[in-house]
């Protein structure tokens, strides 16, 4: 039994967050294609979530979900181009209140400059931008510098750098945020030697979108057509087929991509084994996530984006054994929005009014913080990407709502003038899978009048779940039967970038 005043103490806080690191290349979850033993050893001393989803598939809007506790329209921040007001609260500002003492380290990504750059941290040291993985530039409150060495290294220096500088008994929260294993995979030479051998190709590789929407169809993602000179560090043997050139880029992808992961959970293992010599393991929160899912030849793709499983999934493990006792997975839904709340209750902190998830601290924890699973499970969860028909992968603006069994998406395929987004729109399309008859999302359902009332059940609870978080609807999405009484917000105040518009004339 854990004594009051260890059970009492306020726990010092590590967030590792990774970019773009699938949770079926993570050896706890099952992977077939590398091993993770230090990321797996923070679940096998904790928890692991195994029904953990990001609510806007992209890497600038999650961080910011992340942070705020909020969703996008909520944040303001949509796609890669909308940068952060960092004012906002956030769970490092809550905690700060609190006397935590705070820091960042490594890709912020969601924008620099007056405004944008890290608030609420008494350090911050971030990658500009998307960042370099060799010799990368390093931004502070103090100016630019470039940095020797590779980043995961150098970003996991820093951190431990920075807390061990640290006087006092006062907690402190720390965020080790990589830039890896987001393309274009630059992984170091001797842990790329370790994935020469062939890798297993997905079973959905050759898919060929049979029954889904035009709006898939249309998205430039796939590993055959889309990987680019700079993606594959060398252009394909001469004389290839279209099949086998495809297989040789798959292969060439994962080497790297799985390389790049390689060295996360070394660096993972590095925190762990400080955290032990400090005499700190047990009474740390240590999160291991990654800011959504994605594609590793699944379907063909590469990147995320789309509402489909490999894309929406978040890894999320942690552990803290003198509050969390070791245990199985943990399979209620979770999303990003609920980690700041999730975060602040562990450390004893309120969260801030404006925060829109839900805490499940008290699920996961010993009878000192709730004696497990004692909050009501959610039926399902909200969805939407915003970044419509980017120029480079061209993936459609959706809205969606998934359940454990079903998952329905909304193409409405209108970006309505936001950064980056294109010129054009399409005609909306829906997409209904059942995902325990169907897990590898092949077959759209929409259609089939056997899921008639599913549909409609789903449709109206989407329309409910969307009005609760404050989201507007597309004008072109008509009210669900049942659904007049439901509020409906409006569209928030966008920024927008009109392509063809010069501006007045000076």
């Amino acid at each position: 039994m854990t004594s009051p005043s260890i059970s009492q103490r306020r726990p010092n806080i590590v967030f590792v967050l990774t970019d773009d690191h699938a949770a079926h290349a993570i050896g706890c979850y099952g992977s077939v294609v590398n091993r993770t033993p230090r990321i797996d050893e923070i679940a096998e001393h904790g928890r692991r979530f195994d029904s953990c989803f990001v609510t806007n598939s992209l890497c600038t809007p999650s961080r910011a979900a992340i942070l705020t506790g909020t969703y996008s329209h909520v944040n303001g921040v949509y796609s890669l181009f909308t940068p952060i007001d960092a004012s906002q609260p956030t769970f490092i500002t809550q905690l700060r209140d609190a006397g935590y003492r705070t820091a960042m380290f490594g890709k912020w990504h969601m924008g620099h400059g007056e405004g944008h750059d890290p608030q609420g941290f008494d350090h911050w040291d971030v990658l500009p931008g998307q960042g370099d993985y060799w010799n990368p530039v390093f931004i502070d409150a103090e100016g630019r510098r470039t940095v020797e060495g590779y980043a995961t290294d150098i970003i996991t220096d820093l951190a431990i750098d920075w807390a061990d500088s640290l006087d006092g008994d006062d907690p402190w929260c720390m965020l080790v945020w990589h830039k890896a294993p987001h393309r274009p995979w630059e992984a170091k030479p001797e842990h790329r030697a370790l994935y020469e051998d062939p890798i297993p190709v997905p079973d959905t590789f050759w898919d060929d979108y049979d029954t889904r929407s035009v709006s898939v169809r249309r998205t430039a993602m796939r590993v055959a057509d889309h990987m680019t000179i700079e993606d594959l560090k060398e252009e394909p043997p001469a004389g290839m087929s279209y099949d086998e050139q495809a297989l040789w880029k798959y292969q060439r992808y994962l080497r790297d991509y799985l390389a790049c992961v390689h060295s996360v959970d070394e660096n993972v293992g590095r925190l762990i084994d400080w955290l032990r010599d400090r005499g700190d393991f047990d009474d740390t929160l240590l999160m291991y996530s990654s800011d959504q899912g994605f594609f590793l030849g699944d379907h063909g793709w590469f990147d995320k984006r789309l509402m489909f499983e490999e894309s929406l999934r978040m890894p999320f493990v942690l552990s803290y054994p003198n509050r969390v006792p070791a245990g199985g997975p943990y399979d209620r839904i979770v999303t990003n929005v609920d980690m700041a709340q999730t975060i602040l209750d562990a450390a004893g902190v309120e969260a801030h009014d404006r925060m829109q998830g839900r805490s499940c601290w008290d699920d996961i924890g010993d009878g000192d913080v709730g004696g497990g699973d004692t909050a009501e499970p959610v039926e399902g969860f909200y969805y939407r990407y915003w970044e419509n028909d980017d120029v480079i992968h061209k993936a459609p603006a959706h809205y969606g709502y998934r359940t454990d069994r079903y998952k329905l998406i909304y193409y409405y395929n209108d970006g309505f003038g936001l950064p980056f987004t294109g010129f054009f729109t399409y005609p909306p399309e829906w997409e209904l899978y059942d995902l325990e008859a169907d897990p590898a999302e092949l077959r759209n359902v929409y259609d089939d009048p056997a899921y008639a009332e599913v549909r409609a059940e789903l449709t109206a609870a989407m329309w409910r779940e969307q009005s609760r978080v404050g989201d507007a609807p597309h004008p072109s999405q008509p009210v669900p039967p049942g659904c007049d009484d439901v509020p409906v917000a409006t569209m928030p105040d966008l920024p927008r970038y009109r392509w063809l518009d010069p501006g007045p004339m000076h």
